[in-house]
């Protein structure tokens, strides 16, 4: 049962990745590193400290305890994974929300499920284990799902004309944000290696009377300081070089209007991995799949509302059919992970979960 409920938290966490980048459409008169920056302050600040007090018993000192070793690896994953966030945000607008989150997403779903298990040294057992086939063969759904969701994007790309593509996404451009998609993806699957790092302080969370479900809502204020150090490094310096630090202050654009919006964005975003974290304590020996499931989740849902967006208007019915089948093969790869995970958990201390206690 706690299995089911992990894969219900992802759901929720992908709805809200998938989702988050809906506000700052709203946005009117601000340069993109303006709104990025302000709704990134409130995704890795504001958000993580707050929803991490209310719900960790004494979280700065729960942080305090960590060793130094751990706190610099964490803050260095959350550095690493800040560049692909930062691409994460150009690949929006060069892609659009359906095609940008499912090229970026499928390496980020590679990497960020097939790295961690290497990292303790239980991939082996892993791929020997009938529940961790399952597993796998779940992550290879996924990934073709999200070849196929690719596939209609080159299909998109060639069946309309510029101005049509530039209806639907003002800034498209194919090439562009196919290279940025793949940058953002490889890095941003550094997420999953800070959380994998910074265990030990969800343990100490953990000692000190935390609930597991929030347990590591502590580490995630580690990681977002690293993401924060470099989205804003990069976002201040386009804010001097392109002299739209104005943005802020400007008179002429609704600044109130904006900030809210931002703040709206920044905390949806961040209520990603508030339930990734929450459903990672419930996925038992096998968390790492948890990864998947999160990214084909925020896949399926940002592709929904691509589509309710309009991002494919103007496509043929085989473009159309492709980029479903792509969705629906992404889905059902929830599916197969969250099965492999169950036949995992009716089986306590066999399989994989014996392998990978031993290593801890």
């Amino acid at each position: 049962m706690a299995v089911i409920w992990g894969v219900i938290l992802h759901a929720l966490g992908g709805f809200a990745s998938g989702s988050f980048y809906l506000p700052y459409k709203k946005i009117n008169g601000w340069a993109w590193e303006s709104y990025w920056l302000v709704g990134g302050i409130v995704s890795w600040v504001f958000a993580p400290i707050i929803m991490g007090s209310l719900t960790v018993q004494n979280l700065f000192g729960v942080i305090a305890q960590a060793d130094t070793t751990t706190l610099l690896w964490t803050y260095v994953w959350g550095v690493l994974w800040g560049f692909g966030g930062l691409t994460f945000g150009l690949a929006m607008r060069y892609l659009g929300l359906s095609l940008g989150m499912a090229v970026t997403l499928g390496l980020c779903a590679v990497f960020g499920t097939v790295v961690p298990p290497l990292w303790l040294g239980t991939f082996p057992e892993l791929i020997r284990s009938a529940s961790g086939q399952v597993i796998m063969m779940g992550l290879v759904v996924c990934v073709m799902g999200i070849l196929v969701c690719g596939l209609a994007g080159f299909m998109k790309e060639k069946s309309l004309s510029s101005e049509q593509k530039k209806e639907a996404i003002a800034e498209f451009d194919l090439k562009k944000g196919i290279f940025v998609a793949i940058f953002s993806g490889v890095m941003s699957a550094c997420m999953s290696f800070g959380l994998t790092a910074g265990q030990p302080i969800a343990e100490i969370a953990a000692r000190t009377g935390t609930s597991e479900l929030f347990a590591n809502n502590a580490i995630l204020v580690v990681i977002l300081l690293g993401g924060l150090t470099t989205n804003a490094v990069w976002c201040i310096y386009l804010n001097i070089k392109n002299k739209t630090y104005t943005d802020y202050l400007n008179p002429s654009f609704p600044a109130l209007r904006n900030v809210i919006f931002c703040a709206l964005a920044g905390f949806t975003w961040y209520l990603q991995f508030f339930f990734y974290g929450m459903g990672d304590s419930q996925m038992g020996a096998y968390k790492f799949s948890g990864w998947t499931l999160h990214m084909a989740f925020i896949i399926a849902f940002s592709s929904f509302w691509g589509l309710y967006l309009h991002e494919w208007k103007g496509a043929n019915k085989l473009t159309m059919r492709t980029v479903s089948v792509g969705i629906m093969a992404v889905v059902l790869s929830t599916v197969i992970v969250g099965y492999g995970n169950y036949l995992g958990s009716e089986k306590p201390g066999t399989d994989v979960q014996a392998s990978v206690s031993a290593t801890e």
